[in-house]
């Protein structure tokens, strides 16, 4: 059994390919459960976000895991093939210390990608799919990533895609203060996405989710008003910036839908930040010459641009994770040798349990204690020697020297003179 990483993300693949394999939260424990009846696949774990898909797997092979990620999303074989990557041990092991610590993300230092990972954790308890590697594995990721943000300014001058967000509306409106915002969903994103907003002062906010109570404790915080999904499509018209962050499976924004919004605004522009994968807004939307759609990828640009002055940052993130790396490789080589080390306490003590059972005929045959002794310690040195000595007498020439350093070694034995 061994250890890799598989998987694909914003720097290997476009979002129309990312949000073919994304898995929902509802779907993962299913998902791991599937996963593991897969042969050679031991233990896995699924971190899955608008930016990535990785599936961590303690086995064999990972070619059955890509078959398996295909089947489980209903793509084409091979159609992964171009934008999937796979990590074998060493690199598996670096790779999840820099993504915990935000150095593959496309936020450089995001924090939220983390908490992230620590659900997928959960998920996998959950699901039964945790064994001792991948979580010895993770502890040590989250670890690391704490260090990592604690000692170096990973996170520092760090723009979130909600920050891009505001830049870009700021980009198309002279003033988001004299602007009308709507925001579609109520998780963590569009949660984030709102206070950066609000603290521009809009002219009003409007929360639309699916389910009207959270969409009011979320709109509470704001002094927003809060409608359904149902609501929404009548009252589009009114709002100059639209963000949306659903789990939603299929588009919930059309291009037929918006083209009547720009027509009941006059042709007014209209400004579209879609942060969901897969994508609430139908991408042929961008072709409408009044609606500014931008997806999650097209704030990469943004995003990325301050990374030249954290170069130092980074460096020194990257030292900590190869030595922490390093440590747990260690620790991951020395389970391979478990089983050897099983056996040899199973062959010894088979050695130990004859010897002594042969005393005890003696001591029960009038044998003095004394002489039993003598013949207890003389019989196990006998027999653990003869496995050494023998290999050593039918080794040839070369294996012999090896063997020679071998056990010089292991007993401590001084050259000879």
């Amino acid at each position: 059994m061994s250890l890799y990483t598989l998987g694909l993300n914003h720097q290997t693949a476009p979002l129309d390919v990312r949000e073919q394999v994304v898995f929902s939260p509802d779907a993962l424990g299913h998902a791991l459960r599937d996963l593991l009846t897969r042969p050679k696949v031991k233990e896995a774990a699924i971190l899955s976000t608008c930016n990535r898909t990785e599936v961590y797997v303690h086995g064999t092979e990972p070619q059955p895991v890509v078959r398996w990620l295909e089947d489980f999303h209903r793509v084409p074989k091979d159609s992964l093939a171009p934008y999937i990557y796979t990590l074998p041990r060493e690199q598996a092991v670096t790779h999840a210390f820099r993504v915990a610590s935000g150095l593959d993300s496309m936020v450089l230092g995001e924090p939220q990608i983390l908490g992230q990972m620590k659900q997928a954790v959960r998920h996998a308890e959950s699901a039964g799919a945790l064994g001792l590697v991948l979580n010895r594995l993770f502890q040590r990721t989250f670890a690391v990533a704490k260090d990592v943000r604690t000692h170096t300014d990973i996170g520092s001058a760090s723009i979130s895609m909600a920050a891009a967000s505001v830049k870009l509306a700021e980009r198309i409106f002279p003033s988001i203060a004299d602007q009308r915002l709507l925001f579609i969903g109520a998780g963590e994103m569009i949660d984030l996405t709102a206070t950066h907003f609000a603290a521009r002062n809009p002219r009003s906010i409007t929360i639309a989710n699916r389910t009207l109570e959270r969409g009011r404790e979320l709109a509470a915080r704001f002094r927003a008003e809060a409608i359904t999904l149902n609501e929404m499509p009548d009252r589009l018209h009114e709002f100059d910036v639209i963000v949306t962050c659903t789990a939603s499976t299929l588009p919930i924004l059309g291009k037929g839908l918006l083209e009547r919004v720009v027509k009941a605004r006059r042709h007014a522009p209209v400004f579209v930040v879609d942060l969901a994968v897969p994508r609430d807004v139908e991408p042929e939307a961008a072709e409408l010459d009044d609606v500014f759609l931008y997806s999650i990828d097209d704030l990469s640009n943004i995003v990325r641009g301050n990374l030249q002055i954290r170069k130092e940052a980074v460096a020194q993130a990257e030292e900590m994770i190869a030595a922490q790396a390093g440590s747990f490789l260690r620790w991951l080589e020395g389970r391979t040798v478990v089983p050897t080390i099983t056996a040899l306490h199973g062959h010894h003590d088979q050695l130990r349990a004859a010897e002594l059972e042969r005393v005890r005929r003696l001591l029960a045959g009038g044998t003095s204690p004394e002489q039993a002794l003598e013949l207890l310690a003389r019989g196990l040195t006998n027999k653990f020697l003869h496995a050494p000595t023998q290999a050593l007498n039918q080794a040839g020439d070369a294996e012999r020297a090896e063997l020679v350093a071998m056990f010089e070694r292991i007993y401590n034995i001084p050259d000879a003179p």
